[in-house]
């Protein structure tokens, strides 16, 4: 069996891939990748939420969005900050 030198760099090249592999497969089982702006599906399959749910948490203010030509899009940050603040603490 003949021998193989394996050199720093071959190593650094080795965890640059690893990573990068290690990002994508992440990304692939959490099934979301996330984007700035969400439209109203992507918000309620985030979510588990239904449409009605939705449409109440824009009404009320709790979840700021904007609106193009018809079209509603959430902030990706803003979803987080909202459950965030609204997290609750149990002390047992």
């Amino acid at each position: 069996m003949p021998t193989a030198i394996i050199t720093t760099e071959d190593l650094r090249e080795f965890k640059e891939e690893l990573l990068e592999n290690i990002k994508t497969m992440l990304n692939h089982q959490s099934g979301f990748t996330s984007k700035k702006w969400l439209k109203s599906p992507e918000v309620r399959e985030l979510l588990s939420i239904s449409p009605g749910t939705l449409q109440n948490l824009r009404i009320n203010g709790t979840l700021p969005y904007s609106k193009v030509g018809g079209v509603i899009y959430y902030d990706y940050e803003e979803i987080v900050k909202v459950m965030e603040e609204n997290r609750i603490h149990n002390k047992f």
